[in-house]
């Protein structure tokens, strides 16, 4: 039968629910407290939780949002209140409840309930990474601010950035509850009434402007068309140059002056790398409630040494790494040690690979030295002082010349 977690203040509900799931075969577990509720959520992954929502240390509605936002809201939660209104109830179904019991509760609508959690072919899926659920650098805080700022606007958005930023992850801040989302690419290769259709209403996202074909274009310029009629919003990405897309890329240049009404710049992940250990851990959280993997947790070491790399392939290049050490690490912690084992196949490799020719001096000199610094920076972990030493540079010379660079040097100094 169901592990089951009870959390509830008071001793005489906690021992009654108690009784009464065992009895039916389940195993419960009891927690009189929001902080007792999040250590047995974590140490024994339950199927179902009952969460009481008035509690002494933190109302149940807080502890449900905080699951929801560390993606840990991946079994069922049904609520309990004996003085919680029709519209406190209504806000935890919305949340992510499951459902609302209301005390005193009777034994059949108790077993009902349960039995109808229960009843499910698959697990809950861990919730996808958000950007409301991290976010401490200045540098994020800001773009949120901007995004939300623009959010009910009605106006195309072009986000400009490198590969590998995960632009989805951007784009849906922008995204309005309740509305349709649809990705482009596939869905431009249907016809063009299809997608208003599906769309109408919300926001057609298109993940990069550069892989789209002549007829995706052509399709995409007459949903253009017809955006403001459907109450359509275009939220699209590129990594390249706009001007180098349209004179080398072949995109038209019709179209990208009316996809780009609003450009937004999406910030790499070595400009806010204070939010890298918030970030690995809620992607080594969702590993783990997924049963991608054994339980694991970062070290503080190892986390540091992810803060301190340069990440040339922003957070897709994260994830991966994440990924790599969820599944090889031989300890449930994840220490130093794994994360130098894994991070040198993110270095960069070939620095001639993305420096143009056709660049002027200074920027293709620029464009060498970032990289240059970059790799070394990698290769040594963060360290100030060894890539100093390697590259026979003053410390203070160093520091000023990744400044200029827009390089993070982020704490080490060994």
């Amino acid at each position: 039968m169901a592990q089951i977690l009870v959390v509830d203040d008071e001793i005489g509900i906690r021992e009654l629910l108690s009784e009464i799931l065992t009895d039916e075969g389940h195993s419960v577990r009891l927690a009189d407290s929001a902080t007792a509720a999040r250590v047995q959520r974590a140490r024994e992954r339950p199927d179902l939780v009952l969460l009481d929502i008035w509690m002494p240390d933190a109302d149940g509605i807080t502890l449900l949002k905080e699951w929801v936002s560390n993606g840990h809201l991946t079994m069922p939660v049904i609520m309990m209140s004996g003085h919680a209104t029709i519209e406190t109830a209504v806000e935890a179904t919305r949340i992510g409840a499951m459902d609302f019991l209301e005390k005193p509760i009777s034994l059949q609508k108790l077993l009902a309930t349960v039995k109808r959690a229960l009843r499910r072919d698959e697990p809950r899926r861990a919730e996808p990474l958000k950007l409301s659920s991290f976010g401490r650098s200045s540098v994020l805080r800001d773009l949120k601010k901007r995004l939300t700022q623009v959010s009910t606007l009605s106006v195309p958005v072009l986000l400009r950035g490198e590969s590998g930023q995960m632009p989805e992850l951007f784009a849906r801040f922008l995204h309005q509850p309740n509305t349709p989302w649809v990705t482009a690419g596939q869905a431009l290769a249907d016809t063009s009434q299809d997608v208003l259709k599906q769309a109408s209403g919300g926001i057609l996202f298109i993940e990069e402007l550069a892989q789209l074909g002549q007829n995706q274009q052509k399709n995409l310029a007459f949903i253009v068309s017809k955006s403001e009629r459907n109450k359509l919003r275009l939220v699209s990405f590129t990594a390249e140059d706009p001007r180098r897309l349209i004179e080398t890329g072949g995109f038209d240049p019709l179209l990208l002056p009316r996809l780009s009404e609003l450009t937004l710049a999406l910030p790499a992940l070595r400009q806010h790398a204070e939010d890298i250990p918030d970030i690995a851990n809620l992607m080594l959280a969702q590993l783990v409630e997924t049963q991608y993997c054994p339980p694991r947790q970062f070290a503080t070491a190892a986390l540091n040494l992810l803060r301190n790399f340069s990440w040339p392939g922003n957070l897709e290049d994260l994830g991966s790494a994440v990924r790599a050490l969820a599944l090889t690490s031989l300890e449930e912690t994840i220490g130093a040690g794994d994360v130098e084992r894994v991070l040198p196949q993110y270095a960069p490799q070939v620095v001639s690979a993305n420096l143009s020719l056709e660049m002027p001096l200074r920027e293709a000199r620029d464009a060498f030295e970032r990289a240059y610094f970059e790799h070394h920076l990698a290769l040594e972990h963060g360290s100030i002082a060894r890539v100093a030493e390697k590259c026979g540079l003053e410390r203070t010379h160093l520091y000023r010349k990744l400044r200029t660079l827009g390089i993070p040097t982020g704490k080490r100094e060994e």
